[in-house]
This record gives structure tokens, C-alpha cells and sequence, in this order.
């Protein structure tokens, strides 16, 4: 074992320029973080030090304090649930299905009010907060809950805390996972969106959002390492897209990506053998669905001020390693996830001589070398880069 320790943290939907099949879903041109430095004064000078910046043309740089490439995604889709099982060494050939067209079909919203005794307003695809500020106001009136969705494959469920109680609400969201478990449906997450506030001016309560996801198609390095004895720890949205398979410690989501930062930082200071994965899920949410550009750079900032800290609570046989699970470029159009290769930043406090690596076939060989570190078996997909890091 060469590392006992190995975090993975996802910027969620920081991409790093179109994936070689980009043509295929329409996202020629796409660049999340070459199009935010575009419009955006980015000012980053703890992760340039990593290489961060260099993914993006992938020329060597000197004095570099990581290693860093990128990835290319494999896995069929462009959505979170196909990105993070790839990260973890699942192959994905089945995609999940979207319903950004026409809404939902009537028989689910029927099959919906049945299962929860609640009418349903909405069905429609779009903005979440635009919405529920559209909606609100009918909501809190008739106490019909708001169903919606994105162009992503999610069923959204949003109701008021004052109308239905957050627990309740995960309740319905449970119930509404079974019925869309029909193959035809093919819907990759239910997820319930509680909100707060009044006369039109609502907002999501994001900690308390639960995304209710399909159980992954195979069993993962996650799996592998629960058997093993070993920890898995997920920070953030990671549990919910995995639905709590190979996850030994949960720590729930939190506010925003700085809370999420200091649940990491804290779970550092513990003594653990095994992976931690965290989310940064604001990048996505916040930022790339709502085609925020200035917020998407002033939140990449805001976390270039905290890799210091991250970096100092590493021990020496620890690995560090930044990445996300696949674009969301705030300069194009529509509010989708656009299919990008992504980052791999490598950190360790012994590296004598880090530099740039060749580009990884598959975001996958994330998964193959933190299988070969703990000795476990091999993801169906994947090629270790371990040897690599000296």
C-alpha cells in the first residue's frame, strides 16, 4: 500500500474542453473553464501552482506542485450518475432517458398524486428557482406539489417546509423512486427540493435536498474496498448518487461548497485507511445550470483560497486528487451538462519531480489506481497510473 489515505474531491461540472464525441450530444465547442476565464478576471494562484490552468492546453509547466492531465469520458451520457461511476470504475452503456422535450407523461403524474394524495403543478423543464418563484405562490395557496424537471434525467419534487414538512417530503420522493423504477422510465434520480421564504421570493433549502438515485448497474471499487474492511467516505451528494452502496461513512450535504470544504478538512484530522469522496456540487447547482458565469468563477476563487488549508492536512502517505464528472459550460445555451473531458490534478506531500502526465483514456483510471493502491480487484474499466507517481 502506497498511500493510506486517498481523497478524491469532484468540482462538480468543471470541464475542461469538448470530449472527443462531443458532436454526438451537440456540445461542439463547449470549454467550462477556458469559457468562464474568458468572461471572468479568474484569479487562482494556488491551483495554477497544482497545474490546474495547464489542463486546459496541456503544455508542460515548471515547478509544478502536482501532477495533472485530464480525462476522457467513456460512459454513455453526460449526466452526474454516468460520470461518478466512471470515476469509480463502473461502465455505463445504457443512457439514462430525459424528458426535456415535453414534460413528464400523464400516467406518472397520475401514478404520483395516487401514491402521495397530493395534486401535482408544474411538470415542466426548466430552472428549478424560477420555477418554484413561478409556482410558489399556487403551492403555498392549494398545497400541490411542484414536479419539474431539468435536462438532465431527474424528477424534481419541490414543496415548501411550511406546506410539507421536509421529512415528508423525502417520504413522497421515496415513494415516487419505486414507481419510476419502470424500465421505460429510465430516470436516474428523484430528488426533493425543499424551499423556503414568501410572496415570490423563494429559495431552496439546499441542505436539505436528497437526491433518490437508481442503484448503480455493477459493483464499484467502493464495494471492493467496503470488503476489504476499508473506509469509504462520502461528503456531499456522493451517498445519494451511489444510493449508499460501498459507503461506510455518510457526512449529508451541506449549505454550500465552503461547509462542504470544512467537513473534508475535519474528516483529515481523523485516522482512517481508505478513500474519502466529496462533492462540490454550488459549480453545477448554482452556477453552471443558471448560466452564472461571474458566480462560477468567484466560486472556483473561493476554493483556490482553501487549497492551502486542504493541502496542509495531508499526511505524507496520503494522495490528493481534484477532478470533476463532466462539463457545464455557463456560456452555452439551454441549461444543460455538456460532455467534456475534465481535470485530474494529483497531489502528494513526497512527489519529487511532478509534471504533466499523458492524457487518461478513461476517467475510470481514477478507479483502476486507487484499486491497485489498496490491493483490491480491478475495475472492469481503467488503467492505473500509480507507477507513475514518485
Amino acid at each position: 500500500m502506497k498511500f493510506k489515505r486517498i481523497f478524491v474531491l469532484i468540482l462538480d461540472s468543471l470541464g475542461v474542453g469538448e470530449a472527443q464525441d462531443a458532436d454526438k450530444y451537440g456540445d461542439n465547442g463547449c470549454n467550462t473553464l477556458k469559457h468562464i476565464m474568458e468572461k471572468y478576471d479568474l484569479y487562482i494562484p494556488n491551483l495554477e501552482k497544482l497545474g490546474f490552468l495547464n489542463t486546459l492546453t496541456l503544455e508542460d509547466k515548471e515547478n509544478v506542485d502536482a501532477y495533472f492531465t485530464i480525462a476522457k469520458p467513456t460512459n454513455i451520457g453526460k449526466d452526474s450518475l454516468t460520470g461518478h461511476y466512471e470515476i469509480v470504475g463502473i461502465k455505463n452503456e445504457v443512457p439514462f432517458r430525459t424528458f426535456s422535450e415535453s414534460g413528464f407523461p400523464i400516467s406518472l403524474i397520475d401514478k404520483i398524486e395516487q401514491a402521495t394524495g397530493k395534486r401535482v403543478i408544474g411538470n415542466k423543464v426548466g430552472n428549478g428557482e424560477e420555477i418554484i418563484n413561478e409556482l410558489g405562490d399556487r403551492h403555498m395557496a392549494y398545497g400541490s406539489l411542484i414536479v419539474y424537471t431539468s435536462a438532465d434525467s431527474t424528477l424534481q419534487v419541490a414543496a415548501h417546509e411550511d406546506i410539507v414538512p421536509i421529512s415528508k417530503l423525502h417520504t413522497f420522493c421515496e415513494k415516487i423512486r419505486k414507481i419510476t423504477m419502470d424500465e421505460d422510465l429510465q430516470i436516474a434520480r428523484v430528488i426533493a427540493r425543499p424551499f423556503n421564504g414568501k410572496n415570490g421570493k423563494y429559495k431552496f433549502i439546499n441542505s436539505d435536498r436528497v437526491d433518490f438515485a437508481v442503484k448503480p448497474p455493477a459493483k464499484s471499487i467502493l464495494n471492493s474496498l467496503e470488503d476489504k474492511d476499508l473506509s469509504v467516505i462520502s461528503i456531499g451528494k456522493i451517498a445519494s448518487i451511489f444510493d449508499g452502496e460501498g459507503i461506510t461513512k455518510i457526512i449529508k450535504g451541506s449549505k454550500n461548497n465552503i461547509d462542504t470544504i470544512n467537513k473534508l478538512t475535519d474528516i483529515m484530522e481523523k485516522n482512517f485507511t481508505g478513500l474519502c469522496l466529496t462533492n462540490l456540487s454550488d459549480f453545477d447547482t448554482l452556477y453552471g445550470h443558471n448560466r452564472d458565469v461571474e458566480g462560477y468563477g468567484k466560486a472556483i476563487e473561493d476554493l483556490d483560497v482553501e487549497i492551502p488549508m486542504i493541502l496542509n492536512k495531508l499526511n505524507n502517505d496520503d494522495l490528493f486528487i481534484i477532478t470533476a464528472d463532466h462539463g457545464n459550460d455557463p456560456t452555452f445555451s439551454g441549461n444543460a451538462h455538456t460532455r467534456e473531458n475534465v481535470p485530474v490534478i494529483i497531489y502528494g506531500r513526497n512527489f519529487k519531480e511532478p509534471s504533466k502526465l499523458e492524457p487518461l483514456e478513461s476517467m475510470a483510471d481514477i478507479a483502476a489506481t486507487i484499486a491497485e493502491n489498496f490491493e483490491i480487484d480491478a475495475p472492469v474499466i481503467g488503467k492505473s497510473f500509480l507507477e507513475l507517481l514518485k
